[in-house]
């Protein structure tokens, strides 16, 4: 389980999170909608390690992390999704697998099936098939794919997923979609963050609006996904950057 607690975040001596409060329970899926600016990815690089907290309390499974090196976060059982994917233009599908894939020292306390490279491409069939192309030569979603499965192969408890669909065909959305839902279902806190409110509405148990780096609105995925109006009304008030 992923618990944020008062998480107070920024840059510069800037503040950009103002005391988030959220839970994330395994094998849910925990949506964090907002405009551009609002804080999104701030928040997914505190849990991740990739930016101190000034305040509050990132847990997992009740564990403290805030704070800690972003590899000492990855190694406790968080994986991050970036935004923009991130893969090496250079190396290959297999290649990157391979360097992303550290087989677990002991077996997983709560029993989790742990992920390897093959076990990835059971998942991602597509990559199975490009497996021998670099980087540069692959397409955006696919891109996005070798992006989840590195994240996969530490095995996570909790699995960040920062604006994962961004610039996908409406179809690649649809298989993001069943992938994130495929994800909970092994077991996996999945806290993703995207402006998009029908992306939260397709696959998320609870989506949170995020305002100028404060929850405002929290709903249940399934009533959002019934009558998305209450959400769209949410981001409709919020404000924008700039």
């Amino acid at each position: 389980m992923l618990e944020l607690k008062g998480l107070t975040a920024g840059y510069h001596g800037g503040t950009v999170l103002h005391g988030v409060d959220l839970t994330v329970p395994p094998g849910t899926v925990h949506a964090v909608v907002g405009h551009n600016g609002a804080g999104k990815s701030t928040l997914v690089h505190a849990v991740a390690g990739l930016l101190r907290p000034t305040a509050g309390s990132v847990r997992l499974d009740g564990a403290e992390v805030a704070g800690r090196a972003a590899h000492r976060i990855a190694r406790a059982g968080v994986g991050l999704v970036p935004q923009g994917r991130r893969v090496f233009a250079g190396l290959t599908v297999d290649e990157h697998l391979r360097l992303s894939y550290r087989p677990p020292a002991t077996a997983k306390e709560d029993g989790a099936r742990p992920w390897t490279p093959e076990r990835t491409l059971e998942l991602l069939p597509r990559l199975a098939e490009r497996r021998t192309h670099r980087g540069a030569d692959l397409s955006g979603g696919e891109q996005q794919m070798l992006a989840l499965a590195r994240a996969l192969l530490s095995t996570p408890r909790v699995l960040l997923l920062d604006e994962p669909t961004e610039g996908l065909a409406p179809v690649l959305v649809r298989q993001i979609h069943e992938l994130i839902g495929t994800l909970a279902g092994e077991g996996i806190a999945v806290l993703l963050v995207s402006p998009s409110p029908a992306l939260a509405a397709g696959c998320a148990d609870t989506v949170s609006v995020l305002t100028s780096g404060r929850i405002t609105t929290r709903l249940d995925g399934t009533a959002v996904r019934a009558d998305p109006a209450e959400l769209h009304g949410a981001l409709a008030l919020a404000p924008t950057a700039g």
